[in-house]
């Protein structure tokens, strides 16, 4: 294994161990919740808006290291960004861990890069993104990644 593999393993059993952002959001302007049925990952995430903002986001639920850490690295990646950047960094995020997309400019989020090598965890990573989508969008239907 690499430097660069440890490190990033360690970004994200340590994003795992201690989640940031987790809870829930009292009055959120937003709420999604996420089930991946195959891994039994589960969340909610809420969201409060300011305007186009994402002021604040918090998710609460339970899952693998792998949807655990992205669910903690996305809320750090997304808080206080405009929703059409968070909507584009979804985008390049899908794209890195399901088709090996670039990496770069991603931060934390590259921690990520090798899931794709393992299609049963795509699934896991990817949760929290398409919860966030559609917290977004407004859709009240669980999102399922099966």
């Amino acid at each position: 294994m690499s430097e660069l593999d440890d490190l990033y393993q360690e970004v994200i059993l340590d994003h795992y161990k201690r989640p940031r952002n987790f809870g829930v959001i009292d009055a959120p302007d937003r709420r999604a919740e996420g089930d991946n049925p195959l891994c039994g990952d589960r969340f909610i995430l809420t969201l409060k808006m300011r305007g186009d903002v994402i002021e604040e986001v918090r998710f609460k639920g339970a899952g693998c290291a792998i949807s655990t850490a992205s669910a903690s690295i996305m809320t750090e990646s997304v808080k206080g960004r405009p929703r059409a950047e968070a909507e584009a960094l979804f985008d390049k995020f899908h794209t890195m861990v399901t088709s090996g997309g670039a990496a770069e400019d991603l931060g934390k989020l590259a921690a990520f890069a090798g899931v794709g090598e393992f299609p049963i965890r795509v699934k896991c990573a990817t949760l929290a993104w398409h919860t966030l989508k559609a917290a977004l969008e407004g859709t009240q239907d669980t999102v399922s990644t099966e």
